[in-house]
């Protein structure tokens, strides 16, 4: 177990009293969900919904960023665009019917 954990409400690091998460954490972080990044990036979700409510008085953005946004920087854990699928959607019905008509 780290040190480097939450202390709440006003949410600082518990080992190094920087905001959490801190650099250590964050590291220990990328480290552990390495091959999981949808599974950080919920870990990390269900900490921002408590710090939003501890800390009603910050905007959301700057919490976004402090606790997910870290984790999309380039390369690190998850990419910055993921490739959309190249499967094909149906046309919506009657639509190539309008067309054929003429």
């Amino acid at each position: 177990m780290t040190a480097h954990g939450p202390v709440m409400p006003v949410w600082s690091c518990g080992g190094c009293d920087l905001p959490w998460p801190c650099p250590t954490r964050k590291r220990e972080l990328r480290a552990e969900f390495m091959d999981a990044p949808v599974s950080l990036a919920l870990y990390l979700g269900a900490y921002l919904v408590q710090a939003t409510e501890d800390m009603p008085w910050t905007p959301a953005g700057v919490l976004h960023r402090r606790f997910l946004g870290w984790t999309r920087e380039t390369g690190h854990l998850m990419p910055v665009a993921q490739q959309r699928s190249t499967a094909t959607v149906p046309a919506e019905p009657g639509r190539d019917e309008s067309h054929q008509a003429l």
